[in-house]
Formats: C-alpha cells, sequence, structure tokens
C-alpha cells in the first residue's frame, strides 16, 4: 500500500491485519510511532497452531492448518496440512494473488481468471469460471471474488448469506469470514452480509476505513487516520484493538481487503494468533 505523508513525500507502508489472531503487523520505511516490523496483539492468545489470514499483496496466505505463497516466478508454494490438497497448488507460473480458507485454496492468475483446489465439498474450491476477476479472498467455506466492474460474486457454502454479496459496481476490497462477508467501497464505507449473530456483519458507518478483514465472530477495518475498529464477537477482546498512533498522518491509496478468517469453524470465539 503506497502512503503519501504530508501530501507529497511518499513512502512504502505494509500493514497487515490478521483478523484470526487479530494482531498488526508494520513494515514501515519511515520513522514513525510503530517501528519497523513490530508486531502487535490482542484477544486470546492460548493456541498456537494455526492461523487463516491473508496478506494485502496477495503474497502470502495462511489458512486454518496450512500455508501459501508467490514466489518471484509466479508459482505457489504450499506447505502444512494437506489432507484435502489444499497445500498442494496447481503447477502454474503467472499466479497473482493467493487466499487460503479453511480447508481449500485459491489463486488470481495473471489473466483474470481464478483457480481453485482442495476441500470442495460446498463448492468452495470451485470458483466462477472467466477472467474478468481482480481480486480474491477464501473463507471458511466460501469464496468471494471482485469483478473488473467492481461487482462481487461469490460460491460455496452459503447457510447464512455469506456467498450472497449485494449490488454494487463500487466494490475495493472484499474480505471472507467464517459465515460472514465484508466488502470494501471505493467510497470508504463497509457493506457486511451473512451470519450477523455477534454482529460482526454490521460495520460501524463512516466513508474513512481503508482495509477491512473478517474474522470467525468479529471483524476489523483500518480507517485513514491510521487507527483500528472492531465489531462483533469480543469475549477475548478480539473485537477491541489496541490503540497504534501512526504519526504523522497520512492518506493511503485505497487498497484492497485484507481477509482474514477462523481456523476453527465450530468455535467461533476462539482465533488463533501467531506463534512468536
Amino acid at each position: 500500500m503506497r502512503v503519501t505523508f504530508d501530501g507529497s513525500r511518499v513512502r512504502e507502508t505494509l500493514f497487515l491485519l490478521f483478523a484470526s489472531g487479530a494482531c498488526l503487523l508494520a513494515f514501515d520505511q519511515s520513522a514513525g510511532s510503530v517501528p519497523k516490523g513490530e508486531m502487535v496483539m490482542w484477544g486470546q492468545s492460548a493456541f498456537d497452531n494455526g492461523l487463516y489470514s491473508s496478506v494485502a499483496s496477495g503474497g502470502i496466505s495462511a489458512g486454518g492448518y496450512h500455508n501459501l505463497s508467490i514466489k518471484p516466478d509466479g508459482t505457489i508454494l504450499g506447505w502444512g496440512k494437506n489432507e484435502y490438497g489444499q497445500a498442494s497448488p496447481p503447477a502454474y507460473t503467472q499466479f497473482s494473488t493467493v487466499s487460503a480458507g479453511a480447508y481449500h485454496s485459491l489463486g488470481l492468475k495473471g489473466d483474470g481468471s481464478i483457480e481453485g483446489w482442495g476441500y470442495d465439498y460446498y463448492g468452495q474450491a470451485t470458483p466462477p469460471t472467466g477472467q474478468g476477476f481482480v481480486a480474491i479472498s477464501a473463507g471458511s467455506f466460501h469464496g468471494l471474488a471482485i469483478q473488473s466492474d467492481g461487482s462481487v460474486v461469490g460460491w460455496g457454502r452459503d447457510n447464512y448469506g455469506q456467498a450472497t454479496p449485494p449490488a454494487g459496481s463500487d466494490f475495493v476490497g472484499v474480505a471472507a469470514g467464517y459465515e460472514h462477508s465484508l466488502g470494501l467501497r471505493s467510497d470508504g464505507s463497509v457493506a457486511g452480509w451473512g451470519r450477523d449473530n455477534y454482529g460482526q456483519a454490521t460495520p460501524p458507518a463512516g466513508n474513512d476505513f481503508l482495509a477491512i478483514a473478517a474474522g470467525s465472530g468479529h471483524s476489523l477495518g483500518l480507517k485513514t487516520d491510521g487507527t483500528i475498529v472492531g465489531w462483533g464477537y469480543n469475549a477475548y477482546g478480539q473485537a477491541s484493538p489496541l490503540t497504534i498512533p501512526i504519526s504523522p498522518p497520512f492518506r493511503p491509496e485505497r487498497s484492497t481487503a485484507w481477509p482474514c478468517g477462523p481456523t476453527d469453524p465450530s468455535r467461533p470465539g476462539d482465533e488463533i494468533p501467531i506463534a512468536a
């Protein structure tokens, strides 16, 4: 994500929102209040055996118990639990984005088509055909993708409507969680749909969001002032992010979402943080 300070100086800052572990990782090439490479976490930390999250760049993604990474030659490297083939990506050299779900994986190719592999009971590893896709997000058992016209399509398990996105052609980011989904609109507002038993699909109002993350029963959003807001299930503080001031104020270019999801679908409150 390219960040402009004071309207003139451009510096690179990459923020990784991991909704599963509820943490923030900042790589900042400039001096600021968040040191380069520092990781901040909040929420329950009693588990260390898994993570599902996706990085903004799409170059690396951690699923329920498997991980994916794009190599410089455009191929994908997978590792971890592989009982459904979720960590065995297809041989292809033009991948631009990867997203790991609970037991399936998605890859966006350079030609705008989507490849899926792994557990496919609900059709979550069978994305729609075509070459007009620009972003992807793998939830636990469903998937989301943004088309070149700004509309969102969903597939896979849809028991709460999580794979049935709202109409509109102004989406710039999507985040698929366990049984809910989020969409970031070009005006900076956030839309939510799917299961909402904890309020995880009811984002706060406002037009100042830059990035979103959907966890198991909670959600996170990064705002233009550098703060993070959370909503939804909060028994372990996962929806109560720490206050991390980013100085000076910045105006990043609108980015795609950083989708995140759950590791244990049977326990919507037990998100797993990154192991040390």
